[in-house]
């Protein structure tokens, strides 16, 4: 496994080809980590909100703006685009979002740590870890591409990937094109022998945009079943999938 930062020399893998029917060859798979290979990122948050009775408003007023600027076409920068791109540190950040939110009894929200205590509640979901594993041991290259939040508590790195792209330590994110051609030269294949995972739809879009397939995660067994259909290896907790090409 390799954590890359830069990918001018990378070696070749030997990933074995799989011709689909639109004769694309697929020969990596490219995953996001919070909400495909965990729980869905509002599902933790909620729990955060409620464990430390953050006001509700609050927070959805602020992210919800947050949020829409960092997805927007119109340039304009903010606290999600210089966390996720490495231009603030986590604690920068975690004051930021600290003096936007308040509790519902009224006390100011403690910043320190708030980041960690805010994904204290997200867990690995087995089938996607079995999912990436069958993958993986069937030969096909795979890449973790994620939009760090500045968590350093990734687990498994080695067990499930041959790459890893953090997006504060390259100084990119996504949905930029930038991002998603150094994920997959760093797995040594072009775009279009890669498949993206993600739980968000601008994601998806995106990496189809540069030549990926992409495949919108919902929930584990559909995301197994276009999997399954892409490359051929039997994952049997897959049911109807959900694939953009």
């Amino acid at each position: 496994m390799r954590r890359t930062s830069s990918v001018s020399s990378y070696r070749k893998y030997s990933f074995r080809i799989v011709i689909v029917i639109n004769g694309t060859e697929y020969r990596g798979v490219i995953t996001d980590w919070g909400g495909v290979l965990t729980t869905p990122i509002l599902t933790t948050v909620r729990a955060w909100i409620q464990a430390e009775d953050i006001d509700w408003a609050s927070y959805r007023s602020v992210m919800r703006s947050w949020v829409f600027e960092a997805y927007s076409q119109d340039g304009r920068r903010n606290p999600i685009h210089a966390l996720e791109r490495g231009e603030c540190t986590g604690a920068e950040f975690e004051r930021m979002l600290a003096a936007e939110l308040v509790r519902a009894d009224g006390e100011a929200v403690v910043a320190e740590g708030l980041l960690r205590r805010m994904f204290a509640a997200s867990v690995p979901i087995p089938a996607m870890y079995d999912t990436i594993r069958a993958l993986r041991g069937a030969g096909f290259g795979i890449a973790l591409l994620s939009n760090s939040w500045g968590c350093d508590d990734y687990a498994d790195f080695p067990a499930l990937f041959d790459v890893v792209v953090i997006s504060a330590e390259v100084g990119m994110r996504k949905p930029e094109e930038g991002i998603f051609r150094h994920a997959a030269q760093a797995l040594g294949l072009q775009t279009q022998e890669c498949v993206f995972i993600d739980d968000i739809q601008a994601n998806i879009d995106a990496a189809v945009a540069c030549g990926m397939t992409g495949v919108l995660h919902t929930e584990a067994a559909a995301t197994a079943a276009a999997l399954q259909d892409l490359f051929g290896v039997p994952l049997s907790w897959s049911s109807p999938a959900n694939l953009v090409r």
